[in-house]
């Protein structure tokens, strides 16, 4: 969430940033009066207490003068003071939940190079990598490949555990394992640590890296604890020094991380009805950099050189676009997005998100650093290396044969025994 020194002192940064997202300003108003009418509650409670403390006084002279009657007096006074320090207590503490409930539901303060737009046709370009795979036959869709060559199945998964679930078989599933150990490999080989995090969040962690009253639609929870499965390891390792005071001397922390996530997704007919590019369970390797804020864009535009470095060692075609303002969540400041190119949809479609959160999360979550000057948030950032599920429909169907086969990456063959190529499985 925004800090609130910047309500305070920079609203018109708000409003225009809200002007630029299309959004009314009724939040940002809301946040002001409840600041407003916190600070006068604690002024009330602050004169009350002054007040009790003089009438101590006077009734400590007046008993130490002997003077009964001025004593009973003052105490008759403020018989009720302490009553009503306890109600302006109790006023200020609603006053402030209430602000900060809508304050983190007010979006982060977008860069200045976001492109305008209403929605998604309003993302641009920002480079295109690889060569357009050519065919001399009619490119399959993924769900014609792996159900020709059985590679998944999701009729037996749906009697076990419902639609959008899937077992992955053959050498599919070999290579969904050698994609998460080059992807790992390959941003350790950037600097970064290798942290495998829970599966498992509660809500306080939860709430402190995403905005819940949009996200918690398509999380799953866990009953009776107050638990949540992760939707992506963004969020533990994000939240890992929640209420932490970090020394300086230990950033940048640059983490990778391996995780099933979990979320209940609900995708549009066609592409996503079948096969496995929306599901509800898929393995993700994630990049997570904590830094300061003055580095936090270098290291924004290093995550997507990261991210690019991997893909165009996959030999695959894709483009970078920059989110637009209609197209934006609440947590990013600014957002590229991979999209591949599937042959059989004849569509670029998303398969990375890279994000700089600045300092949102870190208010949020209360996770700072150590300066000269005070203890100060931290800016955290995030993008996917892999989603191994998307990585194998791109690599399907880019790199399909007309016999139904499958060429393996390059760079993954090594990891693939030497198999250069993606057998059919035999049941």
């Amino acid at each position: 969430m925004l800090n609130m020194d910047l309500f305070r002192n920079g609203i018109d940064k708000i409003r225009a940033d809200h002007d630029k997202r299309g959004l009314e300003h009724t939040r940002i108003d809301q946040v002001i009066r409840l600041d407003d009418e916190w600070k006068d509650a604690l002024k009330q409670m602050e004169d009350a207490r002054r007040e009790r403390n003089q009438a101590a006084r006077g009734i400590s002279e007046a008993k130490k003068n002997r003077d009964t009657a001025a004593a009973d007096t003052i105490m008759a006074e403020v018989k009720n003071i302490g009553a009503k320090i306890s109600q302006l207590d109790e006023q200020a503490n609603s006053l402030l939940e209430q602000r900060d409930i809508i304050r983190m539901r007010i979006p982060n303060i977008l860069h200045e190079a976001v492109p305008i737009g209403a929605d998604e046709g309003g993302n641009t370009q920002h480079s295109l990598h690889g060569e357009k795979p050519q065919f001399d036959f009619e490119p399959r869709t993924h769900n014609e490949l792996i159900e020709m060559n059985k590679w998944v199945e999701l009729e037996r998964a749906a009697k076990i555990a419902g639609s959008r679930f899937f077992f992955l078989k053959g050498d599919l599933a070999r290579m969904e394992l050698a994609l998460q150990s080059f992807a790992v490999d390959f941003i350790i080989n950037r600097g970064f640590t290798f942290v495998q995090p829970p599966v498992m969040m509660n809500r306080k962690a939860y709430e402190g890296v995403t905005d819940l009253s949009d996200f918690e639609t398509v999380m799953y929870g866990i009953t009776p604890d107050p638990l949540y499965m992760i939707a992506t390891s963004e969020h533990p390792l994000t939240a890992m020094f929640m209420d932490e005071i970090i020394e300086p001397s230990l950033l940048p922390i640059k983490m990778v991380g391996v995780s099933s996530c979990f979320r209940r997704e609900v995708g549009a007919h066609g592409l996503s009805d079948k096969g496995i590019w929306r599901v509800h369970q898929f393995t993700k390797i994630e990049q997570i950099i904590i830094c300061k804020p003055d580095d936090s864009w270098q290291h924004h535009e290093d995550l997507l050189d990261n991210c690019t470095d991997l893909w165009d060692a996959l030999g695959l075609h894709y483009e970078v676009v920059n989110i637009c303002t209609g197209d934006m969540g609440t947590v990013a400041a600014r957002k590229y997005d991979l999209e591949a190119w599937l042959p059989g949809a004849d569509a670029y479609k998303e398969i990375v998100s890279c994000s700089n959160c600045t300092d949102y999360q870190a208010n949020r979550l209360s996770m700072r650093f150590r300066t000269n000057e005070g203890n100060t948030a931290v800016h955290t950032l995030n993008s996917t290396a892999v989603a191994t599920s998307r990585a194998l429909v791109a690599i399907m169907e880019q790199n399909q044969l007309k016999d139904g086969r499958v060429a393996v990456p390059e760079c993954l063959v090594p990891l693939m025994g030497g198999k250069t190529h993606l057998e059919p499985c035999q049941w």
